[in-house]
Formats: C-alpha cells, structure tokens, sequence
C-alpha cells in the first residue's frame, strides 16, 4: 500500500467487507429463519477478489471478516454445540469461500454489471455444491453413494434459492456502494499507470 490514494481504498474496502461480516448474526440475534442462507458470504469472497490489488488481501481480508463473524456466531448463538470455546469451524465454509475469492480474482478484473450477475450466480453454485458435498461425504444423514449425493443436493436445494438471493442482494449492495464511493470521492480510485 504505497502513495496516499491507497491508504483510504484500502479503509473503506475493509470497512465495507466487515459491517457485511457482521450482517450475518441479524438472521440469529432476530430470529429470523426466513433470512437463514441469506448472507452475504459470497458477495464479501468476490468483493476481497475484485478489489484488492493485492491478491493476497484479496483472502486475508475477507477471512479474517468471515473468521471473526463465526467466531461470534459460533460463541453467542451456537454455543451449546461446542464443547467449550469454538475458535474454527466449518472448514468446508472457508474452502468454498477461498474458490470463491478466486473467482472473484479471475472474472472481476474489470468489474461490470454482467460479470457481476455472472460471478454472483457462479458464487451461489459453487457454495452449493462445495458445502453440500462435504455434508454428504463426512455426515451421517446420507449414504455414501450417488443416490446418497444426489439426495443430499436435493434436499438442500430449498436453501439455495436463499443463497441466490443474499448473493445477488450483498454483491450489489457492496460493489455498488463501493462504485458509488469511488465516484464521489476520486481518492478512492486507483491512479492508472
């Protein structure tokens, strides 16, 4: 991060990827089942890929948001699930997560509104598919055979529609107030070589 416009992009890219961290205990602390998948888990991984011109913040960033969230989540809704303090958890999450940070680096070099429709919609099916696998393959609730796996798809397909819609809502949430932000104040911008 050389040169005085860096430094306030940097800020408010952080800023912006924690309160959206932060969103996802509203479903809990309301008790709001209906917003249960609605989180903006994948628009935080393509918001760090998109707009950090150093990749490796492109993760450590939108990880360490997603770490601290789950550490409140894990601590304050979920305690009684854990024995004791849960420092890591759901690492089939943060997995997912990580693809969808590259796919985030990769389509979003130059953000625009189609490959933004493109990468949200991406984000939602590889989640989908990563983490219901994993329940598939290290769970109890599904045989593991392809019966099984085609199952357990079927059966979490309910939750996806909510994936969809907290993906679609949270990436043009954040990269539209992100793009707003860079126009309104030209110090947000990245100077051009």
């Amino acid at each position: 991060m050389t040169g005085h416009s860096i430094k306030p992009r940097w800020i408010i890219l952080a800023l912006i990827i924690f309160l959206a961290a932060m969103y996802r205990m509203v479903p809990l602390a309301f008790d709001v089942p209906a917003l249960f998948n609605f989180s903006p888990i994948g628009a935080i991984a393509l918001f760090g890929g998109g707009y950090f011109g150093r990749k490796y913040t492109a993760f450590v960033l939108p990880f360490l948001a997603l770490w601290m969230s789950n550490l409140m989540i894990d601590n304050l809704f979920f305690a009684r699930y854990y024995d004791g303090f849960a420092w890591f958890t759901n690492w089939e999450v943060y997995f997912a997560f990580a693809l969808i940070v590259v796919l985030g680096v990769w389509l979003l070099r130059k953000v625009s509104v189609l490959r933004l429709l493109g990468a949200s919609l991406s984000a939602s099916i590889l989640f989908f598919v990563v983490t219901n696998f994993f329940v598939w393959f290290s769970g109890t609730m599904y045989p593991k055979t392809a019966e099984g796996l085609f199952t357990c798809y079927v059966a979490a397909i309910p939750f996806f529609w909510n994936t969809v819609s907290g993906d679609l809502f949270f990436v043009s949430v954040l990269f539209g107030s992100f793009e707003w932000a860079q126009r309104s104040y030209p110090v947000l911008q990245l100077k051009k070589a």
